[in-house]
């Protein structure tokens, strides 16, 4: 069975790609995910309070008489809270390029565009075959509009794009007011790939302690379905690559993204939970399922889900949100 897809240019033999997790933070797992078929590899992200603590430390050597930034330093995560510093990462990078023979996908994490864009060129420079500017940011500033967001990104868009040529892909939140029309303006603007999407880690409060403390729960199938709405609305409608990264757990999730639209399913969760092998077996039940049911390749189904298909994708959703309202019965009702 076919299961050949492209993505970002490259083209792969079929469409599973673990995400960026922690996984690739050993070089023997990161075999382990080639060996297991992985088509790609994405690195864990570069967090911009990773350089910025760099540079701030830097500067605190040249003027070690100047204290004017020190406060700043109290704002910034812990060294300890990351794996890998700057160099650090950009060395485990090339670490990981030289032992796999398939595309590896280096990792930005960035609300701004400042300094750190210089670290696209040293990633460019350290190997990798693409980026993936991992936009994480909740939007909490009252005085911050939607439209002033959206620039915001736009602009690091921009700016990384013109600072290497390796192609570039937005990793999204589901949170925009008008995301169908912020894609259009990525692509637009050059985006290579859109990836749905970034999972918002929802903290906890310990009531005893009166504190917020971090949650961290890995994802089920059940966080596929939104992802599966918006890849059905942007499939055939953005020149980008889409990917899908959350929420994937079984051959069945893989499928209904492929036919949502999706060119690559990204597996974090499931490969965390199950190991890097857990690649194999989804590739092995993806062909069965396609050959059992008379595909020919993985390309005929991809899209066949997708709004696209729909001559009034508005009024469809609207159709069928009207629909499931209207089949909800009460306890003990027939359906």
């Amino acid at each position: 069975m076919d299961l050949s897809t492209t993505y970002l240019g490259f083209a792969l033999p079929h469409p599973f790609v673990p995400g960026a997790s922690p996984l690739v933070d050993e070089i023997d797992t990161v075999r382990r995910l080639e060996d297991a078929g992985a088509a790609a590899i994405v690195m864990h992200s570069l967090f911009e309070e990773q350089i910025t603590r760099e540079q701030l430390a830097t500067y605190g050597r040249l003027m070690a008489t100047e204290e004017s930034y020190g406060e700043a330093l109290s704002y910034l995560p812990e060294p300890a809270d990351f794996h890998l510093g700057p160099e650090e990462y950009l060395e485990h990078l090339h670490k990981v390029k030289a032992a796999v023979r398939v595309p590896v996908i280096a990792s930005l994490n960035g609300t701004t565009d400042g300094g750190w864009l210089t670290y696209a060129r040293l990633l460019e420079q350290a190997g990798a075959d693409a980026l993936e500017l991992n936009v994480y940011s909740l939007a909490t500033d009252f005085d911050e509009s939607s439209e002033l967001l959206e620039k915001r990104v736009l602009h690091m868009l921009w700016s990384v794009k013109s600072a290497v040529s390796l192609p570039v892909a937005v990793k999204l939140s589901p949170f925009y007011t008008a995301l169908a029309h912020f894609a259009r303006r990525l692509d637009d603007l050059g985006a290579d790939g859109l990836i749905l999407f970034n999972r918002f880690y929802q903290p906890d409060f310990d009531l005893e302690a009166l504190e917020v403390k971090p949650a961290l729960r890995l994802s089920d199938s059940s966080e596929l379905l939104l992802r599966l709405r918006w890849l059905a609305i942007l499939s055939g409608r953005v020149k980008a690559s889409l990917a899908v990264t959350g929420g994937v757990h079984t051959s069945e999730d893989a499928l209904k993204a492929v036919m949502a639209g999706a060119h690559v399913v990204q597996l974090v969760s499931a490969l965390l939970k199950n190991g890097p092998e857990r690649l194999r077996k989804l590739r092995e039940e993806v062909a069965a399922w396609l050959e059992a049911h008379e595909y020919d390749s993985l390309a005929q189904a991809r899209g066949s889900l997708s709004l696209e298909r729909c001559p009034d994708p508005a009024a469809h959703e609207r159709a069928n949100y009207m629909h499931v309202l209207q089949s909800w019965r009460g306890v003990g009702e027939r359906v």
